[in-house]
């Protein structure tokens, strides 16, 4: 038999896999935009709890003024307007308001018009009396609840 003449054909050659390092320009993309998300959700947590950990303390100083003040009517009043106080100074011309702009104030960042026409127009007049008669677990309730929604939605500037 006849021995082919000419060159011998080898198969085609196909190149190596390639290695998994470096990796594609698109993976580091896609590193680069995870490691910006989780530095953004870090931040965001922290500064979620730094906000629960200032709320709580907000709310354990109420607490402690209501317990202190339980049994004076009129220490109690002038204890909570103090608070109220304290607590609207995050808001810079909060500081300068007295009497009914300090209620229509209060009544605008979240006491409805319990300020103004219900149980927390005793905080104008009752630190300054002897004695004063009003329904303290109602002012209690009023300005926990005010406290609860300036901390819960910043409606007072932080």
């Amino acid at each position: 038999m006849n021995a082919p003449s000419g060159p011998v054909l080898r198969d085609i050659h196909l190149p190596p896999p390639p290695g998994w390092w470096p990796p594609a320009p698109g993976w580091w993309i896609l590193a680069a935009i995870a490691m910006c998300l989780a530095a953004a959700a870090a931040y965001k947590l922290h500064k979620m709890r730094a906000c629960r950990r200032r709320d709580r303390a907000v709310l354990r100083e109420l607490d402690i003024c209501v317990d202190t003040n339980r049994h004076d009517a009129v220490a109690l009043a002038a204890a909570l307007s103090r608070f109220l106080r304290r607590l609207a100074l995050r808001d810079a011309h909060a500081a300068a308001l007295a009497g009914e702009r300090w209620l229509d104030y209060l009544d605008a960042h979240g006491g409805g018009e319990d300020f103004r026409r219900g149980v927390g127009r005793i905080l104008i007049d009752a630190p300054f009396r002897s004695r004063a008669d009003y329904d303290s677990v109602a002012l209690i309730a009023l300005v926990r609840r005010f406290t609860r929604n300036a901390l819960a939605c910043g409606a007072m500037h932080a």
